[in-house]
C-alpha cells in the first residue's frame, strides 16, 4: 500500500499524491509527466541565445536526420 503524503494533490490529475510517486499519486501521473517534458510541452524560458550546436542539432531533427557528424 501507498503512504499519502499530507496536504498534497497530483499536479496532473488533482488526487492525493503518495510518497512512493511524490508528487504525483501514481505511476500513470509521473509518466504522463515525463511524457510531457519529453514532448516539449514544458518550456522553461530563458533568455540565452541558443548555441549553434543547439541550433543544428534542432535543424537536423525537423528533417528527421538524427545522425551525428
Amino acid at each position: 500500500m501507498t503512504t499519502p503524503v499530507l496536504n498534497k494533490k497530483c499536479p496532473i490529475c488533482g488526487k492525493q499524491a503518495v510518497l512512493e510517486y511524490q508528487p504525483f499519486c501514481s505511476k500513470k501521473c509521473a509518466d504522463i509527466d515525463l511524457g510531457r517534458w519529453l514532448k516539449g510541452t514544458y518550456i522553461v524560458h530563458t533568455n540565452e541565445a541558443p548555441t549553434e550546436q543547439e541550433t543544428n542539432s534542432s535543424f537536423d531533427s525537423e528533417k528527421g536526420d538524427d545522425s551525428i557528424e
